[in-house]
C-alpha cells in the first residue's frame, strides 16, 4: 500500500494516454476528491469486453478518505464508471449538474444498484467545502452536451483546475462559455490546470455547433422521402439541432434505439430538447404517414452491430427497413478504430438504395466538442497556471499540448505529461512529480461482473480469433502409470490447405511426449505441459501459427 504524501496528491486513475474513462483524484491528508468516473469503450482487439474501467484498488486501500464525486459533464467517459466505482467503494455524495444528474440516476437504476446514492446537483454559483481540505467551484463550458462544467479546487496548499471537456464557442447553442470567471480565477492565481487534449493535433478554432445546423438544413430542403439521422445519443446539441429542423419541415419525429431514447426523454423532461408532443410519434405509426413527413432519429453512427442504425440497414429492426429514396445523415466523425465497420454499413445502405450523407466538403455534418489549438492557447492565457498537466488525450494529444504551453512561456521543467497512476505532489504552491505510480491498470469488463478480466484472459481470447484452438484428449491409468487410450487431437478455427496432415503428425508428436514423460511417474501437469510445448513447436513450424492448445487427461486408474 502506497502511504500518503505530504501536501496535496493529484493523479489520474484513467483519461491518461487514451480518450476515455477520465477519473482523476485529489488526495490531501485526510481527504481524497474525484473529478469524474468514466469508462472507455473498447477497441475491436477487445473481444467480449463491453467497457474498460479504472482499476480502483488505490481507492478501496484509502476508502475512509472518499470523501465526493464530482462529475464535470453527462458523457460515458466521465459518468460510465459510476455504477462499478460505488459497488468497489462507498462514495458519500456525487456532486452534478443538472442533466448529468438524471443521466447518473437513470444509469444507477438501469444497473440496479439497491442501496442509496446520495447525488447533489450543482450550478455556476455552487461553493461546496470539503471539510477544512478542499474549497471546490465551478465554471460553464461550451461542450456537445449541456451543463457541461470546469471545476477549481482550492487547497491549503493552492489552486487546481480541471477544465473537464471543452471548446471556446462563441455561437454556442446553449449557454456561454464563463470566459470572464475563468480569467478572475487566473488572474487570482491557478497553481495546477489540467485541460482538455483531445484536439491538441487540430490547428485553429473547432468550428461552432451552429455551423452544424446549415449542413443538416440543405439536406432537409433537398430530400425527397423519408431522412434518417444517426449521431451519438450523448451530443444532445446536436439532436436539438437537428430536432428543431425536423419540426420546422413538417417532419414526424420518431425516435430508435435504447440510449436515444433514453437521453431524449430526460433531456425534454428538463426542457433542454424542445419537440411538440405532436411532432413524436412511436415506430409503428410511420406506415401512416408520406415518406417526405418522416424524419427518424436513431443510434449507430459508428457503425456499431447491435445499434439501431445497423439493424436497420440488416432488415433485422421489427419495424423500420431501409427503402429506396432514404436519405440517411451521419452526424459524427469516426471514431479512430471505427472507419471500417462504418465503411461496411454505408455500402451496405448503398446497396439497399438510400443515399448517404457523410461530414465532409459537400456538408458540414459534425463538429467536435473539443478544442482546437487556439483554444487550447487561450485557455492556458486565461488560466495563467504556474503548473501544466495536460489530460483527456492520448500520449502524442498530451505530448503536442505539453508543447504548446511551452510556446506560450510555461517552463518545460513545469509542464507534465503523466500516465495513469504518476503522482504529482502539489506543496506551497509548487508542484513537483513525486516519481511514485499508483496501481491504474485497465480492467476489463464482460457484462457486469465487477471482478473484471485479467488481462491473460484478453490474450486468450485474442490468441482464440486469430489462431483457433487445438485440444488434445488422452486417458491415462494414474495408478499404474500407464496410457490408457492414445492422444487424439481436434481442432477449431484452424485449417491449413495441409490441415489433416498436420492433425495427423501433431497427434503423433504429442503421443511421444506424454511417452517421453511418462517413463518416470508423471503428475497430470507435466504431462500437460509436455504436450503444449511439443505441439507449440510442431505448429508453428509448420504453419506459422499459436493457436490455443488444451490438453484434456482423463484418468482411467483400475480399481
Amino acid at each position: 500500500m502506497i502511504g500518503f504524501q505530504n501536501g496535496v496528491n493529484v493523479f489520474a486513475l484513467g483519461g491518461l494516454g487514451e480518450v476515455g474513462k477520465n477519473t482523476y483524484c485529489i488526495e490531501s491528508e485526510r481527504s481524497l476528491i474525484l473529478l469524474d468516473a468514466g469508462v472507455r469503450f473498447p477497441e475491436a482487439t477487445l473481444p467480449g469486453v463491453d467497457y474498460v474501467i479504472p482499476n480502483y484498488s488505490y481507492l478501496k486501500d484509502n476508502r475512509s478518505k472518499i470523501k465526493a464525486l464530482f462529475i464535470t459533464h453527462g458523457h460515458e467517459d466521465h459518468i460510465g464508471g459510476i455504477p462499478f466505482l460505488i459497488r468497489s467503494v462507498y462514495v458519500p455524495v456525487i456532486y452534478a449538474p443538472r442533466l448529468a444528474a438524471a443521466l447518473i440516476r437513470h444509469k444507477l437504476d438501469d444497473a440496479r444498484i439497491k442501496d442509496p446514492v446520495k447525488i447533489i446537483e450543482y450550478d455556476s454559483d455552487s461553493v461546496i467545502h470539503i471539510g477544512d481540505d478542499f474549497t471546490v467551484s465551478f465554471f460553464r463550458v461550451t461542450h456537445s452536451i449541456p451543463d457541461s462544467y470546469g471545476i477549481c479546487v482550492d487547497t491549503k496548499e493552492g489552486r487546481i483546475i480541471d477544465s473537464g471537456d471543452f471548446k471556446i464557442d462563441l455561437t454556442p447553442v446553449g449557454p456561454t462559455f464563463e470566459i470572464s470567471k475563468l480569467s478572475k480565477l487566473g488572474d487570482e492565481g491557478v497553481d495546477l490546470l489540467l485541460a482538455d487534449s483531445t484536439n491538441a493535433e487540430i490547428e485553429g478554432y473547432t468550428p461552432s455547433e451552429t455551423h452544424v445546423r446549415k449542413g443538416v438544413e440543405e439536406i432537409f430542403d433537398k430530400a425527397p422521402a423519408r431522412i434518417i439521422v444517426s449521431t451519438f445519443s450523448s451530443n444532445i446539441n446536436r439532436i436539438q439541432q437537428v430536432v428543431e429542423v425536423a419540426v420546422e419541415h413538417n417532419r414526424k419525429l420518431c425516435i430508435i434505439g435504447r440510449s436515444m431514447e433514453t437521453v431524449v426523454g430526460i433531456a425534454r423532461q428538463y426542457g433542454i430538447i424542445k419537440i411538440p408532443d405532436g411532432a413524436i410519434i412511436k415506430d409503428d405509426q410511420i406506415k401512416n404517414f408520406r415518406p417526405s413527413e418522416i424524419c427518424i432519429l436513431c443510434t449507430g453512427s459508428q457503425g456499431e452491430r447491435m445499434a439501431a442504425l445497423s439493424r436497420i440497414a440488416k432488415g433485422e429492426h421489427k419495424t423500420v427497413h431501409i427503402v429506396p429514396g432514404d436519405t440517411i445523415i451521419f452526424s459524427s466523425n469516426p471514431i479512430p478504430g471505427n472507419g471500417a465497420l462504418i465503411d461496411k454499413l454505408v455500402n451496405m445502405l448503398v446497396k439497399e438504395g438510400a443515399d448517404v450523407k457523410q461530414n465532409g466538403i459537400a456538408f458540414s455534418l459534425h463538429s467536435s466538442g473539443h478544442p482546437s489549438r487556439q483554444e487550447l492557447r487561450l485557455m492556458l492565457r486565461l488560466a495563467k497556471p504556474s503548473y501544466f498537466m495536460p489530460a483527456h488525450g492520448e500520449y502524442r494529444m498530451l505530448k503536442l499540448h505539453a508543447e504548446l504551453a511551452q510556446e506560450i512561456g510555461i517552463p518545460k521543467e513545469n509542464t507534465f505529461i503523466c500516465a495513469n497512476g504518476d503522482m504529482l505532489q502539489l506543496r506551497n504552491h509548487e508542484v513537483k512529480n513525486l516519481g511514485i505510480h499508483v496501481p491504474a491498470d485497465d480492467i476489463y469488463i464482460d457484462g457486469t461482473d465487477l471482478d473484471g478480466l485479467s488481462s491473460s484472459v484478453i490474450n486468450d481470447r485474442e490468441q482464440l480469433k486469430d489462431n483457433g484452438i487445438v485440444i488434445v484428449t488422452l486417458t491415462v491409468d494414474a495408478k499404474h502409470n500407464k496410457i490408457v487410450v492414445p492422444a487424439a487431437v481436434h481442432t477449431k478455427g484452424f485449417n491449413t490447405r495441409e490441415d489433416a496432415h498436420v492433425v495427423r503428425h501433431a497427434q503423433m508428436h504429442a503421443q511421444e511426449a506424454v511417452e517421453q514423460v511418462m517413463v518416470r511417474r508423471a503428475s497430470f501437469a507435466e504431462i500437460k505441459g509436455a504436450i503444449k510445448e511439443a505441439l507449440s513447436h510442431y505448429i508453428y513450424r509448420r504453419t506459422e501459427r499459436n493457436p490455443m492448445i488444451v490438453p484434456i487427461i482423463m484418468n482411467a486408474a483400475e480399481k
